[in-house]
């Protein structure tokens, strides 16, 4: 798996808008379908809520990818 660090202006950030400005999914509706599919792990466990709050410190999973979450200083 690669391993990407993700840094984030603000906290928290939806899930889907992560996949998405991370050129995971190529809309934002294709990163809903990824989510609602089971495709994407947050902290190693299925997450099917396309708007999830994520925060620094989080890692999300799919694709053959690891996203870590950093807080842009």
């Amino acid at each position: 798996m690669e391993k990407r660090i993700v840094k984030i202006k603000k906290a928290p950030v939806e899930l889907y808008k992560i996949l998405k400005f991370e050129n995971l999914a190529s809309s934002g509706g294709e990163a809903k379908f990824m989510i609602v599919d089971g495709f994407v792990k947050v902290n190693k466990s299925i997450e099917t809520r396309k708007r999830k709050k994520i925060y620094p410190g989080d890692t999300i999973e799919t694709g053959g990818f690891v996203l870590e979450i950093q807080l842009q200083e």
